[in-house]
């Protein structure tokens, strides 16, 4: 009886700091977030106006649904652009030989360089004035195609979204990577034994084994575009005209330039519970039950 009060008790030490973080930084904060996003909090004074904040967001607030649809379009990208992409990488860079090391750190460089020397590299290549890229139209015949890159609202969000997929590609690319390199090659040798070709191998043994990574990485991606907000801000600042706006974007603007910290713990909780749909949805979804190797 004593043994087993001693594992008890060690267990409950072993877990009280995690549980002390959760508790202190993650569910504290949520519940003072939720309180104040029933309130007309400005940072100073504050009463209860009920459901008011949300009731706005709902049903007066358009910025508010462009910046969730622009959160939605992002992590559709992730999805069927970057990781698509990212897979075929990996795959790839294994059959490199003496380039795959190489080739591995140059696709992962762009992921560890900070976020606001990348950002203020792109505002530069896309600059309308004096950028690379309409320089280089300009030298091959295609000044047509010239465009304010980040100033039009037609199309700055398809340059946010590139910029974003450009940045994450080289975690994407790690994970399917190493998922490929925990493959056993013993697989590879018997697939090679039986005749069976690369793309064969990599189709019908390399991806469903990925299964899990992919799973993941898709959930990821999903929670990724609902949290973009650094690129944003020092690209465009969620400009022209909101165009660019994100969920991250829009709650900084609402609670610290408008000083509506209320409404701003609104879209806070608003965004939490988002999170958590998808990615019961994504999990639900994408659910499949894979043999260990």
């Amino acid at each position: 009886m004593n043994k087993l009060w001693m594992e008890k008790r060690n267990i409950a030490l072993l877990i009280a700091p995690g549980l002390v973080f959760i508790l202190g930084l993650i569910l504290l904060p949520t519940a003072v977030a939720l309180y104040l996003s029933f309130t007309n909090y400005d940072g100073v004074d504050y009463h209860s106006v009920g459901i008011s904040n949300y009731a706005e967001i709902f049903f007066h607030d358009p910025i508010f649904w462009k910046s969730l649809r622009n959160a939605v379009l992002l992590g559709i990208a992730f999805i069927a652009l970057q990781h698509p992409l990212a897979i075929f990488m990996a795959i790839l860079t294994t059959y490199t030989g003496k380039w795959e090391r190489p080739l591995r750190i140059i696709i992962f460089i762009p992921s560890i360089i900070s976020t606001f020397v990348t950002s203020q590299m792109w505002v530069s290549l896309l600059n309308v004035q004096f950028g690379l890229l309409n320089r280089m139209l300009t030298a091959v015949g295609l000044s047509s195609w010239k465009q304010d890159w980040l100033g039009n609202p037609d199309i700055a969000i398809y340059s946010i979204i590139f910029v974003a997929m450009w940045q994450g590609f080289g975690y994407a690319y790690l994970l399917y990577y190493a998922g490929i390199k925990g493959i056993p090659s013993e697989l590879y040798e018997a697939a090679i034994v039986d005749g069976a070709s690369k793309w064969r191998y990599n189709k019908s043994i390399v991806l469903p084994l990925l299964s899990p990574v992919i799973r993941i990485n898709f959930v990821l991606a999903i929670v990724s575009g609902f949290k973009q907000m650094e690129t944003v801000f020092l690209m465009t600042g969620g400009g022209p005209a909101n165009s660019t706006q994100f969920l991250g974007t829009y709650l900084y603007s609402k609670a610290f330039r408008d000083g509506m910290f209320g409404y701003g713990n609104a879209i806070s909780i608003l965004f939490i519970i988002f999170c958590l749909v998808v990615t019961l949805i994504m999990n639900r979804l994408l659910k499949k039950d894979i043999g260990e190797f």
